[in-house]
């Protein structure tokens, strides 16, 4: 996990905000024992009134895709007011950032409770609507709504959170420990303006469905999205294996009129050792997301001969070399280049490889790609700034999940029932839809022998079964976390597919035949914020002279989704790669180019993710 707090200013020791910005980390005193006034008149006027905790409950039980329930106004706007004022005066907010979300978060405002009468004098509201929350009557509010069961009082877990440009949150249930009600209160800024749906932040609420092995799973396109709006409170319990949700992501920044996701989120726990109502949490019977992602198993093909299988210094053969001539730089194809190849590899167990296709089978691509990312409402001129779930989704490609350990647009196989195989077009690059010529790499260069004779010849290693897939990764919505799977050695093989983008200027003087002696600007994948179309693949079947490893190929057409880090001169920018072990550098070019690698798989919880999104 990553933590970043911002560069400030040496504090003056002896200032009170400076020893409340360290609320969780500074317990100079004992607890402050909760208030014990009526809560009451804080609350939204008719709020705890019979005929509303009945309406409430009846769309409770009615509500879909799982149970939650939303409350339009919450407390008063003069409370709501002040608080979202002492929070950003007196609270830090620190970066947060782990494979599953970034965030901009303060302390735990339990924590409160352990501050000076002097520093809590700076905190009023927000310590009033922290022990409102938690109060009895809110807590039997919640129960009432929900029939959750006793909620503890002394067990709290909230913080106020700061969704601001590039911040997320995927796919997930909830579910650590004893948490029973999740819940959200929006604090959105500006407060006097109304959050935009297009500018992200929306909870977005999935249906499930059955998974291969027996456990439901997330549907990949979410049935509900809640967008966020000033005091409105969204809660729902817990459920592993149900209340799957994610956070949209923030596509504003605060100099755009301050525009940030503001709210206080967090949960309330099962009642506690000692409290009323207190019984031992019992075994969960459904695994939760997070126990999910050890759960993945890669499906991988045998090659159609495995009886005769080509050794790392065999030469390839003149049918090898006709065949991958359709596809590959001539250049990758000589003795001389090859057996460079093969050696930096042994070295730095990975290679890059740029202009790996041949010239045009390349242009067919990058031309045909950003026609199709145009068509599909997924291009830099398209119609909102995060595309439509179903944007790509159609035809040829399909949306895979599920959404708590991937998702993408997989090309469709060719259909079996449709007359038998198709036949293959020569030369590949004379294929009048990209798609075509797309499914050409997945299912005629990668599952080849020929191509298989080629990686043993450039790595020194046997492939020995392999997978294949063309995945398109669409700015916004899409991307993959690392999952705890195999143990064994894999090659990995990715052929990036990313279009250069040409800003408008740029591009109107090229049309205008006009040549500028100054760098434009970079746009769209060069400035890092993009994705891009990428083919590309996890390993192809690996032997050595003791042992044969099993690997995988996946080629993967690739529209990858967020930005880790910005490129500075002081700090090369971070990548993320799908899996664990060394990550694979992903940079932008204007042809495609080809990585291979080599590494070990080690069983891990932590996720990952290829994620970027598109900035226009």
């Amino acid at each position: 996990m990553t933590h970043r707090t911002h560069d400030r200013a040496t504090p003056d020791p002896d200032a009170e905000p400076a020893l409340l910005k360290r609320l969780k980390s500074s317990h100079i005193s004992d607890a402050t024992p909760p208030s014990t006034a009526d809560p009451t008149p804080h609350f939204a006027n008719d709020l705890f009134g019979p005929s509303n905790i009945h309406r409430l409950h009846t769309e409770y039980e009615a509500s879909e895709p799982f149970k939650h329930a939303v409350v339009d106004k919450l407390f008063q706007h003069e409370l709501l007011q002040k608080v979202k004022d002492e929070a950003l005066a007196e609270l830090s907010f620190s970066e947060k950032e782990t494979d599953i979300y970034k965030v901009y978060q303060t302390g735990d405002l339990a924590s409160l409770s352990y501050l000076t009468e002097q520093q809590i004098a700076l905190l009023p509201s927000l310590l009033t609507l922290r022990d409102a929350l938690y109060s009895p009557m809110f807590r039997s509010f919640l129960r009432a709504v929900t029939g959750c069961g006793p909620l503890s009082g002394s067990k709290q877990d909230m913080s106020v959170v700061s969704y601001r440009k590039g911040c997320h949150l995927l796919n997930h249930d909830d579910v650590i420990g004893t948490r029973r009600v999740s819940y959200i209160l929006y604090m959105p800024l500006p407060h006097y303006q109304g959050w935009q749906a297009d500018w992200g932040g929306a909870l977005e609420l999935y249906p499930v469905k059955m998974g291969p092995e027996g456990l439901p799973e997330p549907e990949p396109i979410p049935s509900k999205s809640v967008p966020p709006v000033w005091n409105q409170f969204i809660f729902f319990e817990v459920q592993p294996g149900r209340s799957f949700h994610s956070v949209e992501e923030v596509v504003v920044g605060e100099v755009e009129d301050g525009r940030q996701r503001l709210s206080i989120s967090g949960w309330f726990h099962a009642a506690q050792p000692g409290e009323e109502g207190y019984v031992p949490e019992p075994q969960q019977e459904m695994k939760s997301s997070r126990d999910q992602l050890a759960s993945t198993q890669t499906e991988f093909r045998d090659y159609p001969d495995n009886s005769n299988p080509p050794l790392p210094d065999d030469a390839l053969s003149e049918e090898h070399m006709s065949f991958l001539s359709e596809f590959l730089n001539p250049v990758y194809l000589q003795a001389r280049t090859m057996k460079a190849l093969a050696s930096r590899f042994v070295d730095e167990s990975s290679l890059e490889l740029h202009s790996f296709l041949c010239a045009p089978l390349a242009d067919k691509l990058r031309i045909g790609l950003v026609d199709k990312d145009d068509v599909d409402g997924l291009g830099p001129n398209r119609p909102t700034r995060i595309p439509l779930h179903t944007a790509g989704g159609d035809g040829a490609w399909l949306v895979k999940g599920p959404p708590h350990k991937w998702r993408y647009s997989a090309l469709r196989p060719r259909d079996a029932g449709s007359g038998g195989p198709k036949m293959a077009v020569s030369p590949r690059w004379a294929h009048a839809d990209v798609d075509e010529a797309i499914r050409s790499l997945q299912e005629e260069l990668y599952p080849s022998t020929a191509f298989r004779a080629w990686l043993a010849c450039v790595s020194k290693l046997l492939p020995v079964r392999y997978m294949a897939e063309a995945r398109r990764f669409r700015p916004g919505l899409d991307y993959t976390l690392a999952t705890s799977e195999a143990k064994e050695t894999r090659l990995d093989v990715v052929l990036g597919l990313t279009p250069q983008v040409e800003s408008r200027e740029e591009s109107a003087s090229t049309s205008n035949g006009a040549v500028s002696g100054e760098e434009n600007s970079p746009v769209g994948w060069q400035t890092g914020e993009w994705g891009g179309w990428e083919v590309g693949g996890p390993l192809f079947p690996l032997s050595t002279d003791r042992v044969a490893h099993r690997s995988a190929c996946s080629v993967t057409w690739r529209r990858t989704r967020r930005k880790t880090t910005r490129p500075s001169t002081a700090r090369a920018p971070r990548k993320r790669t799908v899996r664990t072990g060394p990550t694979v550098r992903m940079e932008p070019m204007v042809r495609p180019s080809m990585r291979t690698k080599r590494r070990c798989m080690t069983r891990t919880r932590t996720r990952r993710k290829t994620r970027r999104t598109e900035r226009c």
